[in-house]
């Protein structure tokens, strides 16, 4: 029988780690959880991820666009999913409000794209209103939320849709003490306030994201919307308590080459590192176009060999060099990525001078991607 044959560079998740940190979320919070799922799922995939949220008892989904959302029910999940990023015009929205999706309305011009699909596909909405305590990206703005419940209580008493939420978004929760989300926190209550006098009666309330979850016990309400911290990274490292958060992503390679240079010898495009004596390089065999931030070079560090590896020179398009130990060979995996004792995403966002999110949703490319912690293992490439 040949040997299976060697896998140039791969993405590996750990979908036992996403069930294991959806758990520990809701067991941190006591709160029914909302994981989102949005931009593949932050990269890891996310129909799978998906299903193993589901598993680990997540009652709600949260999908950013409407494609996304769709894709979710096509692929068999039948729960509750909220999704909120969609453009005047875009079509999907009678097809989401005919999926059982709850849909986002920000606006009156919002409300009315909602009542003109529920007129075309014959299905009340349910609807959800955000309010922007503070955030200012979507979500209407409080001097503008007044009118805003009292059109939505006209739609519900119409008919057209049952409001199932009201949300809003932190702008600073990951930075423990900053006034903004008191006041975020306070400007939400009044929100609230203000939709109960117009008569709505949400099945959901729900401000916190991640960090919320994880740092602030006054915004959980009746649902916690986590993203990041369910892939096991956590949004505001060094702060809060120690949950038991396992990284769900390694990104691996294996070595395509290695060579011993002489001092002197200038390294990658433009010789921005340069050998102060005899070095053992290794040749990564992803890039840039992988979605290796270019960033990285001469920042970051690998594992080789259970080793730490510094970057040296800058990344190129398809491919990285790395100082390595003599000991290793061509073929050797190495992790770009993954859980400790290995370099971890929070380790390449503080040397690339970014975010966790960033790392782990950019990286893909000619990465081939592969589910474990199933009993069936799933390839994408």
């Amino acid at each position: 029988m040949s040997p299976e044959p060697a896998v140039r560079a791969e993405i590996v998740v750990d979908l036992a780690a996403v069930r294991h940190n959806v758990r520990a979320l809701a067991a941190h919070t006591g709160t029914a959880v909302m994981v989102v799922v949005k931009a593949d799922g932050y990269g890891h995939g996310m129909l799978p991820v998906a299903q193993a949220a589901r598993e680990a008892g997540a009652q709600w989904l949260g999908a950013a666009t409407l494609p996304e959302a769709l894709a979710l029910r096509e692929a068999g999940d039948t729960g509750r999913i909220l999704t909120w990023l969609s453009v005047p015009g875009e079509s999907g929205l009678a097809e989401a409000l005919a999926a059982g999706i709850d849909v986002t309305a920000h606006d009156e011009d919002g409300l009315a794209a909602v009542a003109d699909a529920v007129r075309r596909c014959g299905t009340p909405a349910r609807l959800q209103l955000k309010v922007d305590t503070g955030l200012h990206r979507n979500g209407c703005l409080p001097a503008d939320w007044p009118e805003l419940v009292a059109a939505a209580r006209r739609g519900e008493v119409e008919g057209l849709w049952t409001v199932t939420g009201l949300w809003s978004h932190l702008a600073c929760a990951d930075e423990p003490g900053h006034p903004a989300t008191a006041a975020q926190q306070a400007a939400f209550e009044l929100a609230l306030a203000q939709a109960a006098d117009a008569g709505l009666r949400p099945e959901v309330r729900h401000l916190a994201n991640s960090a919320g979850a994880i740092l602030h016990p006054g915004t959980h309400h009746d649902l916690v919307r986590v993203g990041l911290a369910a892939y096991g990274l956590h949004p505001a490292p060094g702060h809060g308590p120690a949950l038991d958060l396992r990284p769900a992503m390694t990104a691996r390679a294996s070595l395509a080459m290695v060579k011993r240079v002489e001092p002197g010898a200038g390294v990658s495009y433009g010789h921005t590192w340069t050998a102060e004596r005899p070095t053992t390089l290794g040749l990564v065999p992803v890039g840039y176009g992988d979605g290796v931030p270019r960033h990285a070079g001469n920042r970051a560090e690998v594992s080789v060999a259970g080793v730490r590896a510094p970057l040296r020179g800058r990344v190129c398009m398809d491919q990285v060099v790395a100082e390595v130990p003599d000991h290793a060979r061509a073929g050797d995996e190495v992790v770009l990525f993954g859980a400790a004792p290995h370099p971890t995403a929070q380790d390449w966002a503080e040397a690339c001078e970014t975010i966790s999110y960033e790392i782990v949703t950019r990286v893909g490319g000619r990465f081939v991607r592969r589910w474990v912690g199933e009993q069936h293992e799933q390839e994408d490439t």
